[in-house]
């Protein structure tokens, strides 16, 4: 089964329909047929962002919907991702990356993953497939 990494802005665009990449993330959506997974860093980026940005009842329906495992497979970050990724972050001092993204490209390449539903260019400058084709 195919597997797809989904990015914090992924989420953001499927939970709310008023975001500009809604359209092309839930054509993405709903055509998959394999298997969503997202980290437990972009479900903190998200929970917070969510909280902060429309309240604390939309992201709590927002982690419930992730923790339920219905949607995604959410995968811990292990130590050696932390540490890959701060590498990563460092080395790249010319990319916006952020260090949950660079958590997000330790986990692909640990668990062999070359898609990404993402909305932003951080994905495919770091050599990754993404979807919805930016």
């Amino acid at each position: 089964m195919e597997r797809v990494f989904v990015d914090t802005g992924g989420w953001v665009a499927h939970f709310n329909a008023d975001d500009p990449d809604h359209a092309p993330v839930e054509s993405v959506l709903t055509a998959w047929e394999g298997r969503l997974l997202t980290s437990d860093y972009v479900f903190d980026e998200l929970g917070t962002l969510v909280r902060f940005r429309v309240g604390h009842s939309e992201a709590r329906k927002v982690g419930d919907a992730l923790r339920s495992g219905d949607i995604a497979r959410v995968i811990d970050i292990e130590h050696r991702d932390r540490d890959k990724a701060w590498r990563r972050l460092v080395r790249n001092r010319d990319k916006a990356y952020s260090f949950t993204d660079c958590t997000s490209f330790a986990i692909m390449d640990r668990l062999g993953i070359t898609t990404a539903l993402a909305v932003d260019e951080d994905f495919c400058q770091a050599g990754y497939h993404v979807l919805p084709a930016l």
